[in-house]
C-alpha cells in the first residue's frame, strides 16, 4: 500500500517521520540520501528529484 500524500507535496519536510517515509519510497532513496539532498538543494521536491537523478 502506497503511503499517505505530504500535506504539501510540492515541499518535503524533514522533520515529519510520515513524509519522509513517503519521499523516500516515492523517490527510491535513503533517508540519509534523502536528507543529504535536501540539504544540497532545499526542500523543493522538484529540486529533490533533480538532484537525486544526475
Amino acid at each position: 500500500m502506497p503511503p499517505a500524500l505530504p500535506a504539501d507535496p510540492t515541499r518535503i519536510r524533514l522533520a515529519s517521520t510520515v513524509e519522509v517515509n513517503y519521499w523516500c519510497q516515492t523517490l527510491n532513496c535513503t533517508e540519509t540520501r534523502l536528507r543529504n539532498a535536501v540539504l544540497a538543494v532545499g526542500p523543493l521536491a522538484a529540486d529533490v528529484r533533480a538532484y537525486l537523478t544526475r
